[in-house]
């Protein structure tokens, strides 16, 4: 592989924090929809459309996960 496919160290911190956030505001509003549980990140509902609040906060968590792979991926 070449070294242009790899991910700067310098944006491995702040794709960690976006991976963080995703996952937990997006299963924060998963619960909250599903269970009325208090919503622990409810800055998170200003990016999802209004009617479409599950499948929304569901991407949010696949996102999430996706960036926080991306985010630990090494180099070959």
């Amino acid at each position: 592989m070449s070294s242009s496919s790899r991910l700067p160290d310098s944006l491995k911190g702040p794709l960690g924090l976006l991976a963080f956030v995703l996952v937990v505001g997006g299963a924060s509003g998963l619960l909250h929809e599903w269970f009325g549980f208090v919503r622990f990140m409810g800055f998170v509902r200003f990016l999802v459309p209004d009617g479409h609040e599950v499948p929304g906060y569901a991407v949010m968590v696949v996102l999430g996960c996706a960036a926080g792979v991306l985010g630990h991926r090494k180099a070959d």
